[in-house]
C-alpha cells in the first residue's frame, strides 16, 4: 500500500500541514507528494516510487542488515537510513520492525512492514494546522521526534508497572501454593518488561546512529541549518532515554534477583519442614523397631505395663526434639 502525504492549502489563519490519501492501484504518484509511505509494498509499488524519484527502494532483507554501511549511506543524491522502531508495545508480544527512511530533495520515502503507533501519532499531528512544515526534512524531523516521544512514553509506562510489581513482590502476604503462583506470575511479568526495555534500548541506539549520520551527511548547510539544532536536541533526548532504560534494566535485574531469592526461601522452608519431621519421627521409629524384634529374652515382654511404657517412650522421643527446635527458634 502507498500512502501519499501532500502539502495542505495554507491560509493566513492556519499553519502548514499535510493531507493524507491512499494511492489507488495504477494511479501515478502526485508530483507534489511530500511524504510517500510504503506499507508492506509489493514489487510493483516499489517500482512506481523508484520511477517517480529515480531512487532504489531497499528490499526487506536489505533493511534487516546490521552493517552500518548497508543501512546508512548516500546514493544518487538521496540518503538511505534504516532504524528499528517499536511496534505492538501495548500487547504481550512487543517487537521491533525495520523502517527505512529515504530522504531526497523532493520527498521523504518511508518503507515499513508493520504499523508502529509512532507513525499514526505523527500522521494525526501532521494533519492539524501547523503540524508539519512543507519540507521533506521537516517530515523526517517530525517522525524522528515522534518515535523518540513514543519510546519515552513506553518507558514511563514500564517504570510505573515495575513500581507496582515491586510492591506486589515485597508485600506479598499469600501463603502456600497461592504465594508460589504469584511468584511465578511475577517472574513472567519481569521477563516481559525486560523485553520491552531491551527493545526500547535497541531502537534508540539505531535512532542515535541515524541522527549522527543525518547530521554528518547533509549536503546543503544553508538548507539544513534550521534542523541541525533540532537534531542535536533529539540526540540528547535519545541519550537520556538510553540512560533511563539502563536504570530500569538495573531495577528489573534487582527484582529478578529478589524474586528468585524469595522463591529460594520458600523452597528452603519446605525442605526445613520435611527435615524437622524426619528428625521428630526418627526416635519413635527407633523405639518401635527395638520392641518389634522377636528375641526370646526381652525383659519388657513380661511386663504388664510394657505396651504403655513403649508408647510413652515413643511420644517423649517425638516431643522432646520438637520442643528443642522451638527453643532454638528453628521452627
Amino acid at each position: 500500500m502507498i500512502v501519499v502525504h501532500r502539502p495542505a492549502p495554507v491560509t493566513a489563519a492556519m499553519g502548514e500541514s499535510l493531507d493524507r490519501s491512499v494511492l489507488p492501484p495504477g494511479e501515478p504518484i502526485p508530483e507534489d507528494a511530500l511524504w510517500i509511505d510504503l506499507i508492506d509494498p509489493s514489487r510493483e509499488e516499489d517500482r512506481l516510487v523508484e520511477r517517480h524519484l529515480s531512487i532504489e527502494i531497499p528490499t526487506r532483507e536489505e533493511m534487516a542488515d546490521i552493517e552500518p554501511s548497508e543501512i546508512l549511506y548516500n546514493e544518487n543524491n538521496a540518503r538511505y537510513m534504516t532504524a528499528r522502531v517499536l511496534c505492538s508495545s501495548d500487547t504481550d508480544n512487543p517487537k521491533l520492525i525495520d523502517v527505512s527512511f529515504i530522504l531526497t530533495e523532493r520527498a521523504l520515502v518511508t518503507v515499513r512492514y508493520g504499523e508502529p503507533r509512532s507513525f499514526s501519532m505523527f500522521m494525526t499531528r501532521a494533519g492539524k494546522p501547523g503540524g508539519c512544515r512543507h519540507q521533506p526534512e521537516a517530515v523526517l524531523d517530525g517522525l524522528i521526534e515522534t518515535i523518540i516521544d513514543r519510546a519515552a512514553e513506553i518507558l514511563g509506562h514500564v517504570g510505573q508497572r515495575i513500581d507496582r510489581l515491586s510492591q506486589s513482590i515485597f508485600e506479598n502476604e499469600k501463603k502456600g501454593t497461592r504465594r508460589t503462583a504469584s511468584f511465578r506470575a511475577a517472574l513472567k511479568s519481569i521477563g516481559r518488561k525486560g523485553d520491552v526495555i531491551s527493545n526500547v534500548r535497541e531502537s534508540m541506539v539505531s535512532v542515535e546512529r541515524l541522527l549522527l549520520f543525518l547530521s554528518a551527511s547533509m549536503p546543503r548547510p544553508q538548507k539544513a541549518r534550521g534542523y541541525q539544532s533540532e537534531w542535536r536536541t533529539a540526540l540528547r533526548d535519545v541519550q537520556s532515554i538510553e540512560e533511563h532504560a539502563t536504570f530500569l534494566s538495573n531495577k528489573i535485574q534487582f527484582l529478578l534477583d529478589a524474586t528468585l531469592g524469595l522463591v529460594t526461601i520458600e523452597q528452603n522452608d519446605v525442605i526445613k519442614i520435611f527435615s524437622v519431621m524426619s528428625v521428630i519421627f526418627l526416635p519413635p521409629t527407633l523405639v518401635s523397631s527395638l520392641y518389634g524384634m522377636n528375641f526370646k529374652f526381652m525383659p519388657e515382654l513380661g511386663w504388664d505395663l510394657g505396651y504403655p511404657w513403649a508408647i510413652t517412650l515413643m511420644v517423649l522421643a517425638a516431643v522432646l526434639p520438637y520442643l528443642f527446635f522451638r527453643w532454638k527458634r528453628w521452627l
